[in-house]
């Protein structure tokens, strides 16, 4: 059975086509060529055409046409569009023409770099007597490489973590690249945007002064997927005009795109099936028909956890139809950060020569690496912006071969918005990438390592910064003893080496990694000795690797026995598990200034702020849950250091008038409870008939007192006397009746409100859910006064989210009671307001009664595009 073929049995099909709720195709569309200019050299035409290329697509020609004008550039076309040749084109013009110009790539990613490397190799052999000398280097080059590379290289790919910290402190030793340098690439230039880009804005500022310092002045060819301001980024990572090349006229074949919304299995829960195993499902019937496939998962667990099932389903298949059975299937394959270098090149030549038909991935595929022609992509959820989701999908189809992408919504609230509203995905612009490069502690950082690297003049500016402004930020440096004034130059003092601290991607520099242990008993060296599996990130470390969780890796679960911070590493042992584990957290926020608060335009005033927070946050405990089904198997507590974070939070705090017609509706549920005056006495009475006795587990008092529980939710009765009659009451140790009351939750209508606005929040930033926290403060308390809903920039200092959210507060709040009131669940789900538990209560009615106060007297559908 074809694509196609299977494609009209999804469109029929009981199991599926129900559940499609959008299906969008692009009609096939040809190539746009022109000639090769006549103003280009004949090798490199010679090289084109040995290489079987004829003639050259419209943006192409016009790339080669503004940089012949000594124009910057940004490419914004779409994947596998040609981008690559558009900018080698010019600058293999200009290591033809001069033979000591150099060339400076710059990709997000290591294997973007391996990957372009490869592609300039079949070139260096068409143009052998002009010497291309490409070389990569990067944290991987072995040290006995690097000097040649920094002596002969005249094209060099890196990454710009290496350019911050391995090049331009040490620039002396880079003499032959900075003064001869004609351009920089910098290739998927969406990528650098938020505390990434802001970053990297400053580390081009960076290298602009160094090329300065030996003499020369680079270009700047910049290439992007397709995003809403493309021009605009370039020119705020260069500081420099750039112009916008975006009419793609590379050829394509009909391309469908498909929202597939799980069926619902219980529709007064609001219950859907689980995106992750309906992707397993479609996933599946590509894989039978041998259709190479991209499963992109939203997070390092995800992509665990579906390779398991589909593995796992490869070997039942096995089993049935008697074929050897290997260790792992070998044409399903994972892929993420968290992998060793030698296993990731595996992979992508194993997708490029076909050998793996189906890979689950994390977004580390999303960027261009070239992986050969792949038929199909699935995405398990939106990615969180309409761009990422657009070159998701654009890794299926090369050429004029028919492709389908699949985006199946998961329970999540902005997914479900989606599902039910698909024009704001189809007919919406691409996010804005926003980035700051004069974000006080981002700047400041770089200046110190600017100053190291070349002293600064009275007066000198820092890329678009004036010499006024930079000189009372080196006058700060000054007064803390990390600058020294001498002879009207600012001289960098300190005895650190500022570009080891510095992390352009993370807040912690510094990365676990993991080991485990191998028997080595049947080799020469018999015994055992410890193996690297892969690496975590400083901040993940604590809630991927902490004591006792099981760490996933290639489908391989790994049990963690230690988790030493001093020395960096996770140590774990192969486990065969039939659960897997959940980190708990504890948040605290401490309110450090308000930059601006208003009223809201609502029925009823309440207040809206942003500002500095203290956030606290410390992995308590994590719980376990089976496979499959996810039955909460328990919980185990963990002591483990906290961690603080300062940074902005936007914030919506109820008035007491708020608080009262909510009170007076019976929507209002965060009051503590009056258990009345006899209360201690009948605790008592409980806790003496129970013999002291926990009833769950039969852990006796010790210390401190047992709990009294309601079995029936106190909130539940008419009257107090109902709830606390005897047989309504029973006694519990505290573990056992936290983990009652969260099967028994009675969700409020401010922790809905708080779980429905924090899901939504990303649809209107080009941002991931994961760099947002929310925090709810249930009643009047001494941080916020009233009730509180806070969201806030999981980014130290905080990128801008906070500030966007306050200017767009009433559209998020529309668009929040637009989906729980369309929301066909009957008291809460994890698709609106978050469930309640098993006996419990969602809270859905008491959420809209608040948001129902929140809106303006006449709200309209927001328009978010």
């Amino acid at each position: 059975m074809s694509l196609a073929s299977l494609l009209d049995l999804w469109k029929t099909s009981s199991e599926t086509a129900p559940n499609i709720v959008a299906w969008q195709t692009l009609s096939a569309r040809p190539a746009q060529t022109f000639p090769f200019p006549i103003d280009m050299p004949v090798p490199l035409c010679q090289a084109l055409i040995a290489s079987g290329i004829h003639s050259l697509y419209s943006h192409q020609f016009e790339a080669w046409r503004a940089t012949q004008q000594n124009q910057n550039i940004i490419l914004s076309t779409g994947t596998a569009s040609g981008k690559t040749l558009a900018y080698n084109l010019p600058i293999f013009s200009k290591l033809i023409a001069g033979q000591n110009a150099r060339a400076l790539y710059l990709f997000p990613t290591k294997a973007l770099a391996q990957d372009q490397f490869s592609a300039l190799q079949s070139f260096q052999a068409a143009l052998t007597p002009w010497n291309l000398a490409p070389a990569i280097y990067d944290g991987d080059t072995s040290a006995s490489a690097r000097p040649a590379i920094r002596k002969n290289a005249r094209i060099v790919l890196s990454n710009p973590d290496m350019l911050h910290m391995g090049i331009l402190p040490h620039h002396t030793n880079w003499s032959e690249l900075l003064s001869n340098l004609a351009y920089v690439v910098i290739d998927e230039a969406h990528a650098y945007r938020g505390v990434f880009g802001s970053h990297v804005a400053n580390v081009i500022r960076r290298l602009k002064r160094a090329a300065k310092f030996y003499g020369s002045t680079p270009k700047f060819i910049l290439a992007s997927a397709t995003i809403g301001n493309p021009r605009a980024l370039a020119e705020k990572l260069i500081e420099e005009p750039a112009t916008l090349i975006d009419n793609d006229g590379s050829a394509r074949g009909p391309r469908h795109f498909i929202i597939y919304n799980p069926p619902l299995v219980d529709k007064s829960l609001g219950l859907r099936k689980s995106s992750l195993l309906e992707s397993v499902r479609l996933a599946q019937d590509l894989l039978k028909q041998a259709v190479q496939t991209v499963v992109f998962a939203r997070s390092r667990r995800s992509v665990e956890i579906i390779l398991t099932y589909l593995q796992d389903k490869e070997r039942e298949k096995q089993e049935e139809e008697g074929i050897p059975i290997p260790a792992s299937p070998a044409a399903i394959r994972g892929y993420r950060s968290g992998y060793l270098p030698a296993q990731r090149r595996e992979i992508e030549k194993g997708l490029r020569d076909g050998a793996i038909k189906t890979v689950i991935a994390t977004n580390a595929l999303e960027l261009g690496i070239d992986i050969g022609g792949l038929g199909a992509a699935i995405l398990v959820g939106y990615p969180g912006a309409v761009a990422s989701a657009r070159q998701q999908a654009g890794r299926a189809g090369r050429g004029l071969e028919s492709a389908v992408s699949v985006m199946v919504a998961s329970a999540n609230p902005i997914d479900q918005f989606l599902a039910h509203h698909p024009e704001y995905f189809f007919e919406r612009s691409p996010e804005q990438a926003l980035v700051n490069p004069d974000h006080l502690l981002i700047l400041l950082e770089h200046l110190r390592c600017a100053m190291f690297e070349l002293p600064f003049q009275k007066g000198e500016g820092f890329g678009s910064l004036s010499g006024e402004i930079i000189d009372e930020y080196l006058h700060f440096l000054l007064s803390n003893g990390e600058a020294h004034l001498s002879n009207e130059n600012f001289f960098w003092m300190a005895d650190s080496y500022p570009a080891a601290n510095i992390s352009l991607r993370s807040a912690s520099p510094q990365s676990f990694v993991l080991q485990t242990i191998i028997d080595t008993s049947t080799s020469l060296s018999a015994g055992s000795r410890p193996q690297t599996i892969g690496i975590v990130d400083g901040e993940s470390a604590v809630w991927m690797t902490h004591p006792g969780a099981i760490y996933l890796h290639e489908a391989q679960s790994y049990f963690v026995e230690e988790l030493n911070l001093e020395e960096h590493v996770a140590r774990l042992k192969p486990f065969v598990s039939d659960y897997y584990t959940e980190p708990l957290q504890q948040t605290e926020v401490e309110l450090l200034s308000i930059s601006e608060t208003q009223n809201t335009q609502s029925a009823v005033r309440n207040t809206k702020s942003w500002g500095e927070l203290k956030i606290t946050t410390q992995v308590t405990g994590f719980r376990k849950r089976r496979w499959y089904t996810h039955e909460n198997l328990g919980e185990e507590p963990l002591d483990l250091p906290p961690s603080e974070l300062q940074t902005t939070g936007y914030w919506l705090s109820l008035s007491e008038e708020t608080v009262a017609q909510l009170r007076e509706a019976g929507a209002w549920t965060n009051d503590p409870n009056e258990y009345g005056p006899e209360w201690l006495k009948i605790r008592e009475r409980v806790r003496r008939r129970d013999q002291f006795t926990c009833q769950v587990c039969g852990v006796v008092e010790s210390g401190r007192q047992h709990d009294v529980h309601h079995k029936v939710p106190f909130r539940a009765f008419a009257s107090r006397a109902e709830a606390n009659r005897l047989e309504n009451l029973t006694t519990l140790c505290p573990s056992c009746h936290h983990k009652v009351e969260q099967n028994v939750r009675m969700r409020s209508g401010l922790a809905g409100l708080a779980y429905v606005l924090g899901n939504l929040a990303p649809l209107f930033l080009m941002c991931d859910s994961s760099d947002l926290g929310a925090h709810i403060e249930p009643t009047e308390n001494s941080t916020f006064g009233q009730p509180t809903i806070v969201l806030y920039d999981q980014v130290p200092a905080g990128i801008g989210f906070s500030q966007k959210l306050f200017e767009l507060h009433e559209n998020l709040v529309a668009s929040a009671y637009e989906l729980v009131h369309q929301c066909p669940c009957e008291d809460g789900c994890p698709s609106c307001v978050g469930p309640g538990g098993e006996n419990g209560s969602g809270g859905k009615q008491k959420t809209l009664e608040i948001l129902k106060l929140l809106c303006q007297p006449e709200w309209k559908r927001p328009n978010v595009r």
